[in-house]
């Protein structure tokens, strides 16, 4: 062992009298806390120098360095030691060389740099949101012990599920949510019961882990002034480590123990949590970017490079690219995965562009990608939901093909479209939009897969809301400052005859059908409805169709348009109880039920490009074990005139209307039990621009 910076022989500040400095072991990575002291290790396959720092967590400033001897703490190709009599409240970080570095564009060492460890549980600093830049960031060690009581996994039937898809810190942040600790872990456990009343029975959380939202931070809003920064979270600096300003109390770790709280309290509740992960890319950049870990740990082996030039590839469209199917890459990710599950108990991952994840170590595309192998075989995880946003930023397009082993779901971008285009009034879409609404058989029937790997969405974080998307032709991202460069110009929107804001009832009206629409086919469509947060309030983002870079009122939700918008809160909330109390909703094979195509007559569907209309009768009578309604009959008329739909006749049952988005509130949806009896049994009049849907019984 050598010591730098000592300057007495007695031990070293945070470290007891009984200290001692062993060679410790190498798994697991990480610091691991024991009885008499903490254990260290790293993967550092290409360095010759290695270095534990400790540093004073008021003060931000190094106490202590170890050097960690080849011969004594390493083991093949990993650096590791163990320190007795350890205060587990210091911070730490690992300085690592290479000597001789003839290769510096592709082994980015620098010894300047203390570095995260990139199993560390939790980072120093960074508990106020936008104050603390990564320069000041170290890795805790944690005490992963928590009283969960009688806690335990929901496994909630993923074919059961409506995801509701939700930034933590703009569900709160806005003054008119009321709650304690805006824009919180703490403060998210306050609004459970709005959730629960909703319906909902999973929120996706956008990343939660730490990640570097002062990127960018020297732009400004050309329109306020006011500072842009990163504000979905989709540029990591650790993976583990829940994000300390997400926590009431994460200036000495308390983010772990405050978002085990939350999850605990969304069990309670019977809602599942699912994270959205970005194991594509970090936010150490391009090869101008900085060395915050992995970079200056390891370069080569984390990072996809031109192993000549040292350029990083990338995939991500955000600088670089993680080497996802490198051996040892593939385990950090399963690791990181496991421990979410395990320690942290969430019930599921959404992985963002995880096309990535089947790229090769030089960015060629795989067949049988073996990471998503092992994420879809592991066992740990098998009860997990894994979801994938089945696209990545290099035009790597794989909804419907996306390797799945039968366990993964994907991100239906397709329904996303096609939805958007039939209730615009598009032409050509009745047969499209009829694969959609019933589970996309056209993509995932040929493979074995069930209607329920399909996440159905209209509007994500990415994108217009629904709002959004009814009252705007063209984006409106001018506060951005990209010069409207950024942001998809595809929205498939339609703005009902004005753009934006308008006095006119008439178009006000019709936009709030809109909305009522897209949510009826939504809620009503085979698959897995996901919902983003604040369209069943009306949400607007003034137009904005990439508001990533926000932390104000365009991002924020703002909880007055609860009382504003009350009733497509109701629409939104009868909707999620209706399709919850029926099973003839939730197809779990594509042979399940009958489906009989018709249109203004019985049995004559029109498919033409004119057609913007089509109706279904779904039938479940073929099961009869089966509880809820047996027969619906589904008619969406997208176009501007009113048409009259013939209805089948029942044997022994009578229709009855459930929904009709034409009608207005409390009329366009019933309450349970209180469904009107159709005087006419044979036609209904479908309104122009309108979903209708009946019940037999």
């Amino acid at each position: 062992m050598s010591k730098r910076n000592a300057r007495t022989s007695s031990p070293p500040p945070f470290i007891g009298d009984d200290y001692e400095f062993t060679r410790g072991h190498p798994l697991p990575f990480g610091a691991s806390l024991f009885r008499d002291g903490v254990n260290f290790s790293v993967y550092a396959r290409h360095a010759t120098d290695v270095s534990l720092v400790l540093i004073n967590p008021v003060t931000n400033v190094e106490v202590y360095e170890f050097r960690l001897e080849p011969d004594d703490n390493k083991t093949g190709d990993v650096w590791h030691c163990f320190l007795k009599d350890l205060d587990p409240s210091v911070c730490y970080g690992w300085r690592i060389d290479r000597n001789p570095n003839i290769r510096p564009h592709i082994h980015r060492y620098d010894p300047e740099n203390i570095l995260i460890d990139p199993y560390a549980k939790a980072l120093s600093g960074g508990h106020v949101w936008n104050r603390y830049p990564h320069k000041d960031r170290y890795s805790l060690i944690v005490d992963d012990e928590f009283d969960w009581k009688n806690d335990k996994p929901l496994n909630i039937p993923l074919v059961d599920s409506v995801i509701y898809e939700v930034h933590l810190r703009g569900f709160t942040a806005h003054p008119s949510s009321r709650v304690t600790n805006r824009g919180t872990f703490k403060g998210m456990i306050q609004k459970i019961p709005y959730l629960k009343d909703l319906g909902i029975t999973a929120v996706e959380l956008l990343p939660v882990n730490e990640f570097e939202e002062m990127e960018g931070s020297d732009r400004r809003n050309p329109v306020t002034g006011q500072p842009l920064m990163n504000f979905w979270g989709y540029n990591p600096i650790s993976f583990f480590a829940p994000k300390a300003s997400y926590a009431a109390s994460g200036a000495n770790g308390g983010q772990v123990t405050e978002f085990k709280e939350m999850v605990k309290a969304f069990h309670k509740a019977g809602i599942e949590v699912i994270l959205d992960v970005v194991f594509n890319h970090t936010a150490e950049g391009n090869e101008y970017g900085e060395s915050l870990s992995f970079r200056g740990i390891d370069n080569q082996t984390y990072y996809i490079i031109d192993q000549v030039t040292g350029k990083y590839h990338n995939y991500s469209g955000c600088g670089n690219t993680l080497n996802c199917n490198h051996p040892f890459v593939r385990d950090f990710i399963i690791d990181c995965l496991k421990y979410w599950v395990t320690e942290m108990r969430v019930d599921g991952f959404r992985f963002d562009l995880a096309s990535i994840l089947g790229r090769d170590q030089d960015g060629t595309v795989l067949n049988n990608p073996p990471l998503l192998e092992r994420i879809a075989a592991d066992p740990v995880l098998s009860k997990t939901k894994i979801i994938a946003e089945a696209w990545d930023a290099a035009g790597l397009y794989q909804v419907g093909s996306f390797p799945h082993w039968q366990r993964w779901a994907e991100w239906n971008g397709k329904f996303r479209d096609d939805v958007r285009k039939f209730v615009k009034g598009d032409p050509g879409m009745a047969g499209i939009i009829s694969r959609r609404i019933t589970g996309s058989a056209d993509l995932y029937e040929h493979s074995g897969r069930a209607p329920y790997d399909s996440i159905n969405f209209v509007t994500c974080h990415d994108g217009f809301t629904l709002m959004d998307l009814v009252s705007f032709n063209e984006k409106h991202n001018e506060a951005n400052g990209e010069n409207q460069a950024d942001g998809s110009n595809d929205n498939f929107s339609w703005n009902c005859g004005a753009e934006g804001p308008t006095d006119s009832e008439e178009i006000t009206q019709l936009r709030i059908r809109q909305v009522k629409n897209f949510a009826a086919i939504l809620l009503s469509s085979f698959g897995v409805p996901m919902i983003l947060s604040g369209d069943e309030m009306g949400r607007t983002q003034q137009g904005n169709n990439n508001a990533y870079c926000h932390d104000n009122e365009i991002s924020w939700l703002n909880w007055q348009l609860l009382n504003r918008n009350s009733e497509i809160f109701r629409f939104f909330k009868r909707l999620i109880a209706f399709r919850k109390a029926n099973p003839i909703l939730k197809r779990e094979k594509f042979s399940e039920f009958d489906l009989t195509w018709h249109g203004f007559k019985l049995f004559e569907p029109d498919w033409s490009d004119s057609a913007r209309w089509i109706s279904v009768h779904i039938s479940s009578s073929r099961f009869p074990e089966m509880t809820g309604v047996k027969h619906l009959q589904v008619i969406l008329n997208a176009h501007w005139e009113n048409h009259s739909f013939e209805l089948p006749r029942l044997v022994g049952k009578e229709w009855y209307l459930f929904l009709d988005t034409h009608l207005p509130s409390p009329f366009d949806i019933s309450d349970e039990g209180k469904e009107i009896l159709l005087y006419n049994q044979e036609n209904y009049e479908a309104k122009a621009r309108s979903c209708v849907i009946l019940i037999g019984k």
